[in-house]
């Protein structure tokens, strides 16, 4: 079987001092990409600092890589993907990986739990993506990973800034997904649930022995490979299993029994159990469908 390869390409992982971006430096590195390792070296609250990078690029250039160390914040992304082109002239991969925690209970959050939260996941990953765009359209190749959450998808309590930011993180990938499309730029989403700084007192003992960085890296590195055609997918992968998440859309249920009919809350009572019922589900692939469905389904 051949062995998929990286030679030429440069990565830039982010928050890759330990945990999730480690295994992923690590991976690409033994396959042949130029890797910049990016962390601030924070603990998961984003305070301090430490030397986490270099000792990964120390383990990639020991089995024989290529890498260099980067301790810039997302926020300054253009920093980090300059440390990529001064390095080694191109860029070709960008995984959005870094992120931090401020776990509080909505009404106990302050501003700045909310807005560290936003700036280091959110904003960090439009910042650094924007710098590599320019290149990624010039060469007419790029692929790029961001990194959401279930918190993100479904919710967990405890976590309003860190949820809202991982969900806004799929709507960013969607769109560059579009917008990327006919440069050959693949934009894709990875929901991982792994062991690392910000899980270590957060699952029990056995279970984040077993959920090892390792198992997810290779999906990963599969969705950033040059044959990897897909762009715009959501997926969850955790304990060497993966799955794809997507939106659906219920038949739902007309308000009113004739164009000429005003819609009223009871209306709308009367129906709620036909607009919630999510026998026959479609999938919605793109914003255009949710327009042309609705015409059939109107018949307008």
């Amino acid at each position: 079987m051949d062995q998929l390869n990286f030679s030429g390409r440069v990565a830039v992982v982010t928050g890759a001092g330990g945990g999730l971006g480690k295994a992923y430096a690590l991976l690409l590195g033994s396959r042949g990409a130029k890797v910049v390792v990016n962390d601030l070296g924070s603990a998961r609250d984003g305070v301090g600092k430490s030397n986490f990078a270099d000792l990964v690029v120390q383990e990639i250039k020991d089995k024989g890589g290529i890498a260099v160390a980067d301790y810039n914040s997302v926020v300054e992304g253009e920093k980090i993907i300059k440390t990529a082109l001064d390095n080694f002239g191109r860029v070709d991969i960008l995984i959005n990986n870094a992120g931090i925690l401020r776990d509080k209970s909505f009404q106990k959050m302050s501003e700045q739990d909310w807005d560290l939260i936003q700036a280091v996941h959110l904003k960090g990953a439009y910042k650094t993506t924007q710098a590599a765009w320019e290149t990624f359209k010039k060469q007419k190749y790029g692929r790029i990973i961001m990194t959401s959450s279930n918190a993100g998808l479904f919710g967990n309590f405890g976590q309003a800034n860190y949820s809202a930011a991982k969900m806004g993180l799929v709507g960013l990938a969607s769109t560059l997904a579009i917008e990327g499309a006919k440069y050959n730029i693949k934009v894709n989403t990875i929901v991982p649930t792994a062991a690392s700084r910000l899980t270590e007192d957060i699952l029990p003992p056995e279970m984040f022995q077993a959920m090892k960085p390792d198992l997810i890296a290779p999906v990963v590195a599969y969705m950033v490979h040059e044959s990897f055609t897909d762009s715009g997918l959501i997926i969850d992968s955790t304990l060497g299993f993966a799955t794809k998440a997507h939106l659906v859309h219920s038949q739902g249920a007309l308000l009113r029994k004739k164009p000429s009919d005003p819609v009223t809350i009871e209306s709308v009572r009367d129906n709620w159990s036909q607009v919630v019922n999510m026998e026959n589900a479609q999938h919605i692939d793109k914003i255009a469908e949710v327009t042309v469905n609705l015409v059939e389904k109107l018949q307008v």
